[in-house]
Order: structure tokens, then C-alpha cells, then sequence
């Protein structure tokens, strides 16, 4: 039986990753617990969202952090049972963020040491609509059922929402935590680490597992030899289906192509402005307007962390067009569906503003006529008017589009850079991969997902100097995948077809 405990979610924050039910994705995160990929809370393999849907015991509730729209509660009862067993760490310690959040996450720590705290000191953290919905006694009992909960790692998807592994009692678990803007707890949920899963040992399993996933999937492991990619094993490997913010490896390929022919350097500046600004996940969104940023931070932000609004300042640094070359350039076949290019911006006002008028309009236009409308009509919609999705919603039409071989050729032609800024950003998050060290080295990790859409792209190189990439794509136009569960297999299926391409 798996152990959760949800009180207030004001925490389903639209992403292009997932959330409680997965809400709007394409994103990449650092490990929490024992895994990730990306969410708001994000898309962590290790956070299962769907299950506070359901409403299964304890108290859940949906609401929007990007759009300030309150959760509802459902209160119920702290339970205890199993989970599943923490590992020995000496990992060194996790940095908190000094920001309210980090606060928020401190006092909840602190707490759990000397449960139950009263109500007049929850009355101080603790926004009033939550005690309002998950009373003093309930929330007292929560930190009761968790003592003396320690830290393993953080994962900040946005200013008011994290994701954070802990244990207790010898346990690993993940806290979902969200604050308000006055910095008090509005959101909060414990969940058990989804345990990771065995590596296939034959590439017959590993399809099998592959196809049980997703109803329509794609895969690829390849040797990359210089640009390269060469076939080992392959599903489905030449179809392009939706990539999420895998497509943000051409935006990285073509702001590393125009550094490397002189048009501006790494440490050239960015200004954000509230005109390019995305939502979650991510974190430039919530610095002021005004503030700048080198063009390597954004790009570190954009693939370790999926940042939304990093992504969409590198397209405008580098030129819409310009990374749509790109894609042609690095992609078997033109696909029509990629050009005009959308940001992040402009796909998260498409599938969630006036849905489906805006859509609907967008898409009865011709490529020249929709590169006017996104100008004129698309932009000028408020990222306030957005509202979160939890279903798979224009997979075929609104997205960004490869196929796993394509995205092999992606990773084969970044290392043809040569660039050491682009290893060092691509190797900032393998997403819990776990390679063996003795065995492998400089990892590579860029994951995309929405509902309905779950990709993992990996490329690694043994310590013998061989190269591989492996990617996993899976679709589902009828229902959102389980993060947790899907995160998990595909990173042991990962490990697996790593294993197995390298063994010949």
C-alpha cells in the first residue's frame, strides 16, 4: 500500500512539465529522491501527481500557483503505512533557498522534530484558507505521523512551489510545498518515493515494457560516431511524435552555433522583460523586469531545470527562424508542423487561453498568416488569462516535432560543437539515470513532457571513449500518464538499453 498524505494543493502551477494531474509540460529538472525528469512541482519521475485526483484518503485539492487561483480542500485523515526504505547517503547537505519558500521549507523541517506545535504557531505559518480547510488538530497530526524529518534534495519549480526528498524513520518521501505571496504554506503533500525498477535484461523485454507504457511509443539506441547516429535497436525510431522541452536541445544547438561564429559570446547579457516571460517551470519568470541575465545562465536554466521563460529569451536572442534551421537541419524530413517555431509562451496561450478559439484560428492559417497572428494576436494575451489543462489536448498539431532518431542526431551534433559550455550544460542533470561511474561517463539528459506526453532523451559515453544515445517517447492522446510510475520505468529502461547497445 502506498503511503500519501495531502493536505492544501494550491500547488498545481501550469507548466510545461506536470502537476497534480499533469498540467501543461516540457521541462527538466535536478533529482529529488530518487529520480526525476520534470514537473511544477514538476516532472520528477519521483512525484506521483495523479493520485491527490482521486482523492483516496487524506485531504487533496487542485488550484493554480501561475494563475493565483486558490486550492479546495478536501480534508480527511493522516494515516500511517509503508514506504519504501531509504538508502544509506553521505551525500553532502542540501542547500535551502533563502527565499520564502526556503523559509517555509526550514519551518516544516523544524517542525516535524517537535510535533505537535499548536495552533497559534500554525496560525503564523500557515495561510488562513488552508487552516480554514485542513484544520490545526489535522495538520499537527501530519507532522506527528513524520517526525524529525531530514532533507535529501530540492527541486524549486517556481518561487512559491518545491518539491523536496526527506525521510523519516528510515524512509524516503517527497514533500510538495507551496506559499502564498505573503510567504505562508498554502499547499502542502507527502508521498512515497516511487521505488526505482528493474533494467530489462533483453531488448525483447525491453520492448514489451516500452509498448505496456504508452499506447504509442518510440525508441532508439544508438553509437554515435561523430555526427553520426548508427542504429543499434529501435521501436517506431523514424516516427516524429510530440518532444516537450526536448525541443529546446535545437534552441541550445543554435545559440551554441552562433557563439562559435562570433555573434555574441556566453557572458553577453539578457534582458527579461514581461513581454518574454513564461510560466513554471522554471525561475526567471519571477525575477523583476528589468533584470538581465548572461546568456549562459539562461541556457543552464533551460536544460538543467526546463526554464520556460530562459528558453523563450534564447529564442529571441537567437531568432525564431533561425532555430527553426536548425530543426530542418537536424531532423530526416522537413515537418511543416514545426515552423512557425512556438515558444513556450505562445504554446501555453494556444492550448490555454479561450480554448479552443485561439486553437482553432491558429490552425486553419497558413505558416505566413500564423507568424502575424502569433505577433499580433497570441502576444498580447495576458499570461493571466491561461488556465491549466490536466488532458492530452492538440498532441498532433500544437507541440514541437521529432522522432527518436532525430533527437540521437541532436545530441550527435551538440558534441560536434565542441563547445565545453554545451558539455557542462548538458551534463548538469542525467535525471537519476545512474550509470555506473566505473563504467560510464559525462552523461547527457533533456526529458519533455504535457499531458499525454512523456520523452526522455539520453546520450552517455563509456569510459572506454564509446558514445550512445538512447531516447524514449511516449504518447497517449486520451489520458495523462503517472509521472512516478512512468518516470521510473522509463529510466530503468534506459539503463537497460544502455547496458545492453554498449554490450554489442
Amino acid at each position: 500500500m502506498r503511503r500519501r498524505v495531502s493536505l492544501l494543493a494550491a500547488a498545481c502551477a501550469v507548466s510545461l512539465t506536470a502537476c497534480a494531474a499533469p498540467v501543461a509540460t516540457a521541462a527538466a529538472v535536478p533529482p529529488v529522491a530518487t529520480a526525476a525528469s520534470e514537473t511544477a512541482a514538476t516532472h520528477q519521475p519521483g512525484v506521483a501527481r495523479t493520485e491527490a485526483a482521486t482523492g483516496q484518503g487524506g485531504a487533496a485539492a487542485t488550484g493554480s500557483v501561475a494563475t493565483g487561483q486558490p486550492g479546495v480542500a478536501r480534508p480527511g485523515t493522516a494515516a500511517t503505512a509503508t514506504a519504501t526504505p531509504a538508502a544509506t547517503s553521505t551525500a553532502p547537505p542540501v542547500e535551502i533557498p533563502d527565499t520564502p519558500l526556503g523559509d517555509a521549507l526550514r519551518w516544516v523541517l523544524d517542525a516535524s522534530t517537535r510535533a505537535p506545535v499548536g495552533e497559534s504557531e500554525l496560525r503564523t505559518r500557515i495561510a488562513p484558507e488552508f487552516l480554514a480547510a485542513v484544520p490545526a488538530e489535522q495538520f499537527d497530526a501530519v507532522l506527528t505521523a513524520y517526525p524529525d524529518l531530514s532533507l535529501r534534495a530540492v527541486s524549486v519549480a517556481h518561487a512559491a512551489a518545491l518539491v523536496a526528498g526527506v525521510e523519516s524513520g528510515g524512509k524516503r518521501f517527497l514533500l510538495e510545498l507551496s506559499v502564498d505571496g505573503a510567504g505562508l504554506i498554502n499547499g502542502m503533500r507527502l508521498t512515497e518515493a516511487p521505488a526505482p525498477q528493474p533494467a530489462p535484461k533483453s531488448w525483447k523485454e525491453l520492448e514489451r515494457r516500452l509498448r505496456a507504457v504508452a499506447p504509442r511509443a518510440g525508441f532508439v539506441a544508438a553509437r554515435v560516431d561523430g555526427r553520426a547516429c548508427r542504429t543499434v535497436r529501435g521501436v517506431a525510431a523514424d516516427v516524429r511524435r510530440p518532444l516537450g522541452s526536448m525541443f529546446k536541445l535545437y534552441v541550445l544547438g543554435t545559440v551554441a552555433g552562433q557563439i562559435k561564429k562570433g555573434a555574441y559570446g556566453w557572458d553577453t547579457e539578457l534582458t527579461i522583460t514581461a513581454d518574454v516571460k513564461s510560466l513554471p517551470t522554471g525561475q526567471l519568470q519571477d525575477r523583476p523586469d528589468g533584470s538581465r541575465v548572461t546568456v549562459l545562465e539562461a541556457a543552464r536554466l533551460m536544460i538543467s531545470i526546463s526554464d520556460n521563460t530562459a528558453t523563450d529569451l534564447l529564442i529571441r536572442k537567437a531568432g525564431r527562424e533561425a532555430v527553426e534551421r536548425t530543426m530542418r537541419s537536424w531532423t530526416k524530413g522537413h515537418d511543416r508542423r514545426n515552423t512557425p517555431l512556438l515558444t513556450t509562451r505562445e504554446l501555453f496561450v494556444l492550448k490555454g487561453a479561450r480554448y479552443p478559439e485561439l486553437a482553432e484560428r491558429y490552425l486553419s492559417m497558413n505558416t505566413r498568416d500564423r507568424r502575424d497572428y502569433l505577433a499580433k494576436v497570441v502576444a498580447k494575451v495576458p499570461l493571466s488569462d491561461i488556465r491549466p489543462w490536466t488532458h492530452p489536448r492538440e498532441l498532433d498539431t500544437i507541440e514541437w516535432y521529432a522522432s527518436p532518431e532525430d533527437v540521437c542526431r541532436a545530441h550527435a551534433a551538440l558534441s560536434g560543437l565542441g563547445d565545453e559550455r554545451v558539455d557542462e550544460i548538458m551534463s548538469a542533470n542525467d535525471a537519476g539515470l545512474g550509470l555506473p561511474p566505473d563504467r560510464w561517463r559525462s552523461v547527457w539528459f533533456k526529458g519533455g513532457s504535457e499531458p499525454g506526453v512523456y520523452d526522455m532523451g539520453f546520450r552517455a559515453r563509456t569510459t572506454g571513449g564509446r558514445t550512445y544515445a538512447v531516447t524514449l517517447m511516449g504518447v497517449n492522446p486520451d489520458a495523462p500518464f503517472d509521472d512516478g510510475k512512468t518516470g521510473q520505468e522509463f529510466l530503468a529502461l534506459a539503463r537497460g538499453a544502455f547496458a545492453l547497445a554498449a554490450r554489442g
